[in-house]
C-alpha cells in the first residue's frame, strides 16, 4: 500500500519511523517550507523533513495545498492512503485524493480536545486521563469517523512536555496498527456524533502568547495545573520589575500565607526560594527565565537578580 505521509514536528517523526520500521511503503512526505528562526534567523528544516532526508525519502513542501502544482505532484505518487500527523488543515482536494482516504493521529480521546492544543489543555483543566485516537479526516476539523484509540494516563505532576512524549510514542504505535487494519481492510468506523451525545465536549483552540498570562487570584491547584499545561512551550508568564518572567516548573504549597499576602505578591528570602500567592496558597517556582536571559534555577536567579 503506498502511503503519503504529511507532518511538521517532533510529535510526527515518531509515527513516520514506526510506519517505516513496519515496512510500510511511504513514497513521499509532505512537510511545511524552510523558513527562518531563532536570533540569527537561519533557514530551519522541519524534523520530519530531516528525518525523511536521512531516509531518502521525496519530499513536497508546499507554501499552498490547493496549488495546481503540488496538487499534480502529489497525485503523481499514486498514494493509496495519506497519513496525518500534527499538520496543518487540508483542503478537500488534498484529503479526498487518495482511495483508501486519509488517516490522521490526534492527541486526545476524540470527540474531546478537538482542536490545535489538546496536550496543553487536558492537563490545565486537570485532567486524569487522555489519549490518543486515529480517524480519517473529513469536512470539519477532528470530526472524521473513529478508527482506533487508546488511553493514556496524565500524572498529577506531568507537564505538557512529559505528556506530549507519551502520546508521541503510544500514537505511533496506534497509527501502525490503524495502517495495517485499513490494509487488511479489518476496520471499522465509529461515527464521533454515537459518543458526543452522551459527553460534554471540551474543546482545545490554539493557544496564543496573551492566553498565558498566570491570573494569580484562583486557586493553587489551577494554577499550578494552568504552568504545568504549559510547559515547556509556550510557557506560563508573570510580571516581575516590569518584564516577561516565564516559569517552566513550581510546585503547589496549599495554605501558605492566604491571609496575609494579596494573590500575585512575591515571597522570598532573597537566596532560596521563590513563591508567588495565590488565594489559597503559594506556587513555590522551581525553574524560570527572565526576559532578556537563559532559563535557570530559582537559586540561580535569585543569585543575579536585584531584589526591589
Amino acid at each position: 500500500m503506498r502511503i503519503i505521509f504529511m507532518g511538521t514536528p517532533e510529535f510526527a517523526v515518531a509515527s513516520l519511523a514506526a510506519l517505516i520500521e513496519a515496512g510500510e511503503e511511504v513514497v513521499a512526505v509532505v512537510t511545511v517550507a524552510d523558513k527562518p528562526a531563532g536570533r540569527g534567523q537561519k533557514i530551519q528544516e522541519s524534523a520530519v523533513k530531516k528525518f525523511a532526508l536521512s531516509k531518502g525519502i521525496p519530499i513536497l513542501q508546499p507554501d499552498k495545498l490547493k496549488d495546481s502544482a503540488f496538487i499534480d505532484a502529489l497525485k503523481s505518487y499514486q498514494a493509496d492512503l495519506q497519513v496525518v500527523v500534527a499538520f496543518r488543515m487540508l483542503p478537500e482536494i488534498v484529503w479526498n485524493m487518495p482511495p483508501k482516504g486519509t488517516v490522521n493521529l490526534h492527541a486526545s480521546l476524540l470527540p474531546q480536545y478537538r482542536g490545535a492544543a489538546p496536550i496543553n489543555h487536558a492537563i490545565i483543566n486537570g485532567e486524569r486521563e487522555t489519549g490518543v485516537t486515529t480517524f480519517f479526516l473529513q469536512h470539519q476539523i477532528d470530526t472524521g469517523n473513529i478508527l482506533l484509540s487508546e488511553k493514556v494516563p496524565i500524572g498529577i505532576d506531568d507537564t505538557a512536555g512529559d505528556l506530549h512524549d507519551k502520546l508521541m510514542h503510544v500514537g505511533a504505535d496506534l497509527l501502525v496498527k490503524t495502517v495495517q487494519e485499513i490494509k487488511n481492510g479489518n476496520y471499522r468506523e465509529i461515527p464521533q456524533t454515537l459518543i458526543a451525545e452522551e459527553q460534554a465536549l471540551k474543546h482545545a483552540p490554539k493557544i496564543f502568547k496573551n492566553d498565558c498570562r498566570i491570573e494569580w487570584n484562583k486557586d493553587v491547584g489551577e494554577v499550578y495545573n494552568f504552568i504545568r499545561g504549559l510547559s515547556p512551550y509556550p510557557t506560563a508568564f508573570t510580571t516581575f520589575q516590569g518584564k516577561t518572567l516565564k516559569i517552566f516548573a513550581c510546585r503547589p504549597l496549599r495554605g501558605h500565607l492566604t491571609k496575609e499576602k494579596e494573590p500575585g505578591s512575591m515571597v522570598t528570602d532573597g537566596k532560596h526560594y521563590l513563591w508567588f500567592t495565590t488565594v489559597d496558597g503559594c506556587i513555590d517556582v522551581q525553574e524560570l527565565q527572565l526576559e532578556g536571559k537563559k532559563r535557570m534555577s530559582v537559586e540561580e536567579f535569585l543569585r543575579g537578580v536585584r531584589l526591589e
